[in-house]
């Protein structure tokens, strides 16, 4: 980004203003794509800790807190600041959690249960899609 940012700066420099608004539009959606691995990341560490939770039967303080903070940093990151409204929609939100549930299945699978059973036994014991749904939920309220 840096390096963006000086080419834009001698753009403007150089009254090039159709080459800076290249650049402000090439800003804006690396800093999009920032926000949106944020939330896909934190997105995983939620569905693994629901996967968890219904595959074993139980939760902990732990899984809690590490859900509550999922959401937390999901929010505050999607959340625009200056101008109101969101940076993921309902549909990229829908979309980012069916990416990270593969990804989520995997690491619960590593986790719950000491990590005995595969991710096929896993998915034998949760209703994913209704996981895939709390989620959507948590984050939507």
């Amino acid at each position: 980004m840096t390096e963006e940012l000086i080419e834009l700066r001698k753009s403007i420099e150089a009254h090039d203003y159709k080459t800076a608004l290249l650049l402000v539009d090439r800003l804006e959606e690396m800093s999009l794509e920032d926000k949106l691995n944020k939330i896909y990341s934190y997105t995983v560490i939620l569905l693994q800790y629901l996967i968890k939770q219904e595959a074993e039967g139980r939760t902990t303080r732990s899984w809690n807190n590490s859900i509550l903070n999922s959401l937390e940093q999901i929010k505050r990151t999607n959340k625009r600041r200056k101008a109101s409204g969101y940076y993921a929609s309902a549909s990229d939100l829908i979309e980012i959690i069916e990416e990270a549930s593969s990804r989520a299945l995997r690491d619960a699978a590593e986790e719950a249960f000491g990590g005995v059973y595969s991710e096929q036994e896993i998915l034998a014991k949760i209703d994913l899609d209704s996981i895939k749904q709390q989620a959507l939920g948590m984050i939507s309220d």
